[in-house]
């Protein structure tokens, strides 16, 4: 099984590390304040910053909470919560690779192996308190519960040792007589003796075992993690939204350590890999996609697997424009097309922000749409109380369950009446059925994988997907959404384009687009090459705004008017929450003010 391995030495003199700290302690005086209030809250913290060699890592600076500007420091050396009892340590390296990425749990200064041995064997005989329960949060109480009825606290030591289960905490027990209940000579099986540290240590570790996701448990529980990459024998690499690529001292050892963990996983999420079926995809419970592929017949490397996280509360538009996506001005004619019901596709390579782009502009649509989604594994998050939302089916080799694809469910999605279709991903034949909706009058958004316009169209009109060409207008609006490099020399994720399809001359075969918004990668900022110049406003969206032909050009004055209504709500009101955004558009269309 995986397990920690911190890139530095111990220190030698790591005696701290046995009481809690105090005034007396010279490293506990040169901690920050947040650090030496949370060293005293959580011991494992503790024993981590004494067994840390300061002369060659220094004391890390504590940091409560991340901020986006942390991921601007040259050299990094600092501890930020995760969770209730989990700590990260960034750590640079010295020879100049990956920042380190150094999860701190309770135990982990602790040889645990005797005791959490002993624990688990006694827990197998209560195991049948477990199968009544039915969700992650009963299981948890249930362990608690079942730990602190296998153990006794020992009072003065913290060697680990053995009592009867009528130990009174005394130490004293039965002594052996034999004796069971009943008095019938058959001796009940004894409780394991603990320190109170241990007993903290082992309540996390079981929970974090049997519950979560083992010693990955503290990569899950960031927040500010996205992608997780396992990718066979030695460390998990992790790309982060504000440290970017990190390599975390999660280490596989052995090829064997890494098929055992990954079989464990497969099961624990009912889709068990095997040789026979060796590749697996598949959604955790906190909805986070993985892939698995396992045995080195397919892999040269081995077993492997990727994590792909997705946050509870997706990004809000306005957060994007935070981080500089887009702008004010593209997301106000984004807002006037997505409500005004014109068919649009995000599109851009893998990892490039098209589904955190997706999400976000689901705010735009009017509160009382009825909105389906179709999606191979889930990923979307549409804030409207009326969304449906299916799921392809993909039953594992063995499993009683029919299978149930893309192109079957957005022919369904066709029959109960929605306002808007949102298509997870085109990649085959639902291609043709979306643009055959786009015809009747449904609006169909969705992501694609493509660099930009030309090659979309090609793989649209291409097989397998063989969308008829005189079918492509139906598309209106394509955003190209890249990561790009900014001028300071890192990386971003860019709306580098928003383009507007005008038709197909089937003569000189040839599609026409409009590109209406540019990014510019000098300065980076973003340029309305459209502006007085767009199809799609004049020609489409005037009319439904009751403007008449020989005054097509005010339809520019609503974008700015939107422009500066989504300014004033971002900076003057601090709206953000991707919830908080509906419900105040809503509010603003209800007015006439949006």
């Amino acid at each position: 099984m995986p397990r920690t391995v911190v890139p530095f030495g111990k220190n030698d003199d790591a005696g701290n590390a046995r009481r809690m700290p105090d005034e007396s302690d010279e490293l506990f005086l040169l901690l920050p304040e947040e650090m030496q209030t949370a060293s005293q809250k959580y011991k494992h913290l503790w024993e981590y910053l004494c067994q840390v060699p300061l002369d060659e890592v220094a004391v890390p600076e504590y940091v409560s909470k991340l901020k986006r500007s942390d991921g601007d420091r040259k050299q990094l050396n600092l501890i930020f919560p995760v969770g209730e009892e989990i700590f990260i340590h960034m750590y640079s390296d010295s020879s100049g690779g990956r920042p380190f990425y150094i999860p701190i749990e309770p135990g982990m200064n602790q040889d645990m192996s005797v005791v959490l041995h002993e624990v688990e064997d006694r827990l197998v005989d209560e195991a049948e308190a477990l199968s009544n329960v039915k969700s992650d949060e009963e299981r948890t109480e249930c362990l608690l519960r079942l730990i602190d009825k296998v153990t006794t606290v020992h009072r003065n030591g913290t060697s680990t040792s053995l009592s009867t289960a009528d130990d009174d905490g005394s130490g004293k027990g039965d002594k052996g007589k034999g004796k069971g209940k009943k008095g019938k000579g058959i001796s009940k099986k004894s409780k394991v003796e603990v320190s109170p540290d241990q007993l903290e240590a082992l309540k996390y570790i079981i929970v974090r075992d049997k519950v979560g996701m083992g010693v990955m448990e503290p990569l899950i529980q960031d927040s500010n993690i996205e992608d997780i990459s396992c990718s066979g024998v030695g460390g998990i690499f992790v790309e982060h939204k504000i440290f970017r690529s990190v390599q975390s001292c999660i280490t596989f050892e052995t090829h064997d350590d890494v098929d055992e963990f990954v079989l464990r996983l497969s099961e624990s999420i009912k889709k068990p890999v095997t040789l026979r079926s060796p590749i697996v995809d598949a959604t955790l419970a906190d909805g986070s996609r993985i892939n698995i592929v396992f045995g080195r017949e397919v892999s040269r490397r081995g077993s492997n697997f990727t994590i792909r996280k997705f946050a509870d509360t997706p990004l809000s538009v306005m957060e994007l424009i935070e981080f500089g996506s887009l702008n004010y001005e593209m997301a106000a004619y984004l807002s006037m097309v997505i409500e005004d019901g014109m068919n649009v596709f995000v599109v851009g390579e893998t990892a490039s922000g098209k589904t955190t782009l997706m999400n976000a502009v689901t705010a735009f649509m009017p509160t009382n749409h009825k909105i389906i989604s179709i999606e191979d594994t889930p990923e979307l998050q549409v804030p409207h109380s009326n969304w449906l939302r299916e799921v392809a089916k993909n039953p594992a080799p063995g499993e009683k369950v029919s299978n149930v694809n893309m192109f079957e469910l957005l022919k369904a999605a066709l029959r109960q009446r929605p306002d808007v279709i949102i298509v997870g991903e085109i990649r085959g034949e639902e291609g043709n059925i979306a643009f055959g909706a786009m015809q009747t009058g449904h609006q169909v958004m969705s992501t694609f994988h493509a660099s930009n316009v030309e090659k979309l169209i090609q793989r649209l009109t291409g097989p397998p997907i063989n969308v008829s060409k005189t079918y492509m207008d139906n598309l209106n609006v394509v955003v190209c959404q890249n990561a790009v490099k900014l001028p300071n020399g890192k990386k971003g994720r860019r709306a580098t384009s928003i383009s507007e399809i005008v038709g197909y001359d089937p003569v000189d075969n040839i599609f026409s687009f409009v590109e209406v918004f540019r990014w510019d990668s000098v300065n980076d900022t973003f340029e309305f090459v459209g502006n007085k110049n767009s199809f799609l406003l004049e020609e489409k969206l005037a009319p439904k705004h009751g403007i008449p032909s020989n005054r097509k050009w005010q339809i520019y004055s609503s974008v700015e008017r939107r422009q500066r209504i989504l300014e004033k709500l971002h900076k003057d009101k601090g709206v953000t929450d991707f919830y908080e955004l509906l419900k105040v558009l809503a509010k603003a269309r209800q007015e006439g003010l949006f």
